[in-house]
């Protein structure tokens, strides 16, 4: 951590993890093969054969998935889901290939689900489906990924039941 400080104000403080980039927030995250961490948890294979790396994300409240580009996706050796159309903002569709599963990892939370994978996209998107399972948000004033803090030590859900 950081701090700046000017003559008429307060210190800053500016994270590791959410650059004050003019609306943008990044964050480092964890990412591994799911299905990997699956084989390690049944004593398959050793831990250190799970791929896996660290990246800085862009924190995207907009996109619903994780999306990630080739270079990833091939460092973590992630097969083939399925194919699906995707719609960005300028009302462009394009076909994509889903990959996974893919376990994120935030602070003292993961969550595991697919990934859209974009060639040519430089930016790995966290999505607001994986943030809201690992109950973390973006804080609006430090523009950082937080664990939310009304849940700090284990992620909450809220779930509807019908009666």
């Amino acid at each position: 951590m950081i701090k700046l400080v000017s003559k008429d104000r307060k210190p800053k403080t500016v994270y590791e993890t959410g650059k004050n980039e003019m609306g943008l927030v990044y964050a480092d995250i964890e990412l591994l093969n799911a299905g990997e961490t699956y084989l390690l948890r049944k004593n398959l294979i050793e831990e250190d054969q799970v791929k896996q790396l660290t990246v800085r994300s862009l924190v995207d409240t907009g996109a619903y998935m994780l999306t990630i580009n080739d270079d990833v996706r091939n460092q973590l050796d992630l097969p083939l889901i399925e194919r699906q159309y995707v719609t960005f903002a300028n009302e462009t569709q394009i076909e994509v290939d889903v990959v996974g599963p893919v376990e994120v990892r935030f602070e003292n939370r993961r969550t595991t689900c697919d990934a859209v994978v974009l060639p040519t996209v430089h930016d790995v998107l966290l999505g607001s489906i994986p943030m809201e399972d690992m109950d973390v948000l973006i804080h609006p004033k430090e523009q950082k990924l937080v664990v939310n803090p009304k849940h700090p030590y284990v992620a909450n859900k809220y779930l509807k039941v019908a009666a």
